[in-house]
């Protein structure tokens, strides 16, 4: 049952002051955020196309600041969108969805998803098909299908789940594929991050995102829905205090090194390469000994590293549904909001935009270009003499956006527009 008008009016109230095209029932705050995080994403991919940098920014022994705080500010992304995803689920069915429809929709929608990973969002990435890495919307796809079963949980229920999953995964680190004999690639494709031969010794699938923790972050944020329906006040303090709380448990976890970062395993080398494992150390300057206590594992994603992002995100939902509350739209949160309103349509044109970015800047500044045709940085084959300084990459992240705001506008503007059933698939 939808609480009476006066107990959540955030989304009513501003909305009066947006455009037509902006217009919709959903809530302000949760859309805004999400396009903060998916403006954030097109950073790192944008760096992944355009660097001239041979090694991962969060490698200690060769990186810097800059560089590796690019990266850094772009690992919020995953797990907000994952836990915002969840609250739309929930925010979907207070709306007045029954819970056959909400569990029909993520069912459906999630197994569309990972067909969309192997297909236009695969060969977007890398101009070549099939594509053998999983990666975000698969994760995303298999998370709504489990949550599709889930929703005929009590919430209480499903926030347990979602909660022992962040909480408890790392107790299972050390194990390894081999300990579960023929069932060693379904371990691989829950919790660690591994080539799986789906035909043998032909199509090797890298599972970049790991099932667990990732369907448990969904479920946190489907929750999480009970909080975003609270009255402004009490859902905003709940906000800020949760994500206080998951911060400071970050930094207690880490600053002793304690549980909550996974141990160093011998991953295959694509994973290898991703990730960065054990305790923090001094450094050679405070800014890298900054950066190696925040340099977590993302693959599979760490308690530390969920508590890290999540926290601080949190704590900017409560202050942006404040800001929402009071009417405090300026045009840089109305530029967020067309991307959050529709984060697929983004995402998908975001790989393609980058990915053809790349290739013609390469061909105007005779450097290789052919090989981003064929493969791109997914199949290792950089060639020599290609890539641009970090300022080059900012710029080219500044042009991607400015070129996906207009088609993500008139989307925005379709989906406000229209209520048909294909539209909430993209």
């Amino acid at each position: 049952m939808m609480p009476p008008a006066s107990e959540n009016p955030a989304p009513a109230v501003a909305e009066a002051a947006l455009p037509p095209s902006l217009k919709s029932n959903r809530v302000l705050s949760v859309d805004i955020l999400r396009g903060i995080v998916l403006v954030i994403m097109a950073l790192d991919h944008t760096r992944d196309y355009f660097t001239n940098v041979p090694f991962a920014p969060e490698n200690m022994a060769h990186s810097w600041g800059a560089l590796f705080f690019t990266r850094w500010i772009t690992h919020f992304c995953a797990p907000l969108f994952f836990f915002l995803a969840g609250t739309g689920a929930y925010l979907s069915m207070s709306g007045g969805k029954s819970k056959s429809q909400i569990s029909r929709f993520l069912f459906t929608r999630g197994l569309w998803l990972v067909i969309l990973e192997y297909s236009v969002v695969g060969f977007g990435w890398s101009f070549v098909f099939p594509f053998g890495f999983a990666q975000t919307i698969w994760a995303l796809g298999w998370s709504m299908v489990v949550l599709s079963l889930l929703v005929w949980l009590p919430v209480r229920a499903i926030a347990v789940f979602g909660a022992s999953l962040i909480a408890l995964h790392n107790l299972t680190d050390r194990l390894v594929p081999a300990q579960f004999g023929s069932l060693g690639w379904l371990w691989k494709i829950l919790h660690y991050p591994d080539f799986v031969w789906v035909i043998p010794e032909k199509f090797p699938i890298v599972v970049a995102y790991t099932l667990i923790p990732w369907m448990g972050v969904m479920a946190a944020g489907y929750a999480f829905g009970v909080v975003v329906k609270m009255p402004p006040e009490k859902r905003q303090r709940v906000m800020f205090v949760v994500g206080a709380c998951a911060t400071l448990l970050f930094v207690a976890l880490r600053g002793g090194n304690f549980y909550g970062n996974a141990p160093i395993l011998a991953h295959s080398a694509p994973i290898q390469q991703m990730n960065s494992n054990g305790p923090w150390q001094v450094q050679s300057s405070p800014v890298m000994t900054i950066a190696s206590f925040l340099n977590v594992q993302k693959y599979p994603p760490a308690l530390d590293y969920l508590l890290m992002t999540l926290g601080p995100g949190l704590m900017l939902l409560g202050e942006l549904d404040r800001r929402a509350v009071a009417r405090a739209l300026g045009p840089v949160m109305r530029f967020f909001l067309v991307f959050g309103r529709v984060p697929m349509f983004y995402y998908v044109s975001h790989i393609y935009v980058v990915h053809l970015l790349a290739a013609l800047v390469a061909w105007l500044s005779h450097q290789p270009a052919v090989w981003l045709l064929h493969g791109a940085m997914f199949l290792n084959n950089v060639p020599p003499g290609y890539g641009h300084a970090l300022p080059f990459v900012y710029l080219m992240w500044f042009l991607a956006i400015a070129l996906l705001y207009l088609p993500c506008r008139w989307f925005a503007g379709v989906k406000s527009r229209r209520k048909d059933w294909w539209l909430s698939y993209l």
